[in-house]
């Protein structure tokens, strides 16, 4: 009996392996290639907003980790729902990766960073919790280098507890720009708690516990103010002049956008038409049914 024990978790031991394996050759480098690592992460200095993210992680489809040379982290607040942390904790990406700074801050107010600090940007799952989207890719733009990057992880309503609710439009997100939104604001509450599909957000609780932790909104940070698709966050990043080099989606919520900041824009809308076009390659290649309505 023992010797069957053990060779039948040799067996699963292997099993696991060789299917690791073979998703990893798969996903590895299905979304940002070899070109795209060389050039813009590899051995470069970073800052994420928000995070750690398992998304960038060394096993993960987007290894920025170990990638980078350097990464910086910016979150809101020492102690947050995902993460817990202080402005003299380092952040350590992976054994022998130089040590990056812990920044307590707005995502939307990155005053404690100089101009042009970084080669690239990234932030997965963030956009859609601050009240002012514009305001936050302005800042996340004024941080890196010219010709620097900003690669964002956002969710696809389709896809998550946000799909019985309306797509935001670029019009709203210039309007709550204009208007200088904070992130005490809850003009999207009654929208949220009449459309937020609860069953798909089981750490949300009773219903009750939801509306309490969304009237608790600027501690918690957990309410998605914006809803997005494809094409939205395409039209978001045209808008501010951000040179689109890549866009793709992945199940089961992720939409992925790398993007160049060049300070010299006159080509930037020309080149960004063509994802706009109805036969864009990710709108052909789209998980989301959406995208390929739009």
């Amino acid at each position: 009996m023992t010797k069957l024990c053990c060779m039948l978790k040799r067996h699963l031991k292997a099993i696991k392996s060789l299917l690791k394996s073979q998703y990893m050759r798969r996903t590895k480098f299905h979304y940002l290639d070899k070109q795209y690592k060389a050039q813009f992460f590899a051995n470069k200095l970073g800052l994420e907003i928000g995070g750690p993210s398992s998304i960038f992680s060394p096993m993960s489809i987007i290894p920025i980790y170990h990638w980078a040379s350097s990464i910086d982290n910016v979150n809101f607040s020492n102690s947050t729902v995902w993460s817990k942390t202080t402005s003299d904790q380092n952040f350590l990406l992976k054994h022998r990766k130089a040590e990056g700074k812990q920044i307590i801050s707005e995502c939307t107010n990155l005053s404690a960073i100089k101009d042009q600090s970084y080669d690239f940007v990234v932030s997965s799952h963030v956009l859609e919790h601050t009240a002012n989207p514009i305001k936050a890719l302005n800042e996340w733009k004024r941080v890196v280098r010219d010709n620097g990057i900003l690669f964002v992880v956002c969710p696809h309503k389709e896809g998550t507890f946000d799909h019985f609710r309306p797509s935001t439009d670029l019009s709203h997100l210039i309007a709550d720009f204009n208007e200088n939104k904070g992130e005490a604001d809850l003009s999207h509450l009654e929208e949220i708690l009449n459309l937020h599909d609860l069953s798909m957000d089981p750490a949300a609780g009773s219903f009750e516990d939801f509306l309490e932790r969304s009237r608790d909104n600027y501690k918690c940070r957990c309410l998605h103010h914006h809803t997005f698709t494809t094409e939205s966050v395409i039209r978001l990043f045209d808008y501010l002049d951000i040179e689109i080099i890549h866009i793709d989606t992945y199940l089961p919520y992720h939409i992925f956008i790398l993007g160049k900041v060049n300070r010299n824009t006159s080509n930037v809308h020309p080149s960004n038409q063509r994802h706009l076009m109805q036969n864009a390659k990710w709108r052909q290649n789209s998980c989301f049914v959406l995208d390929q309505q739009q």
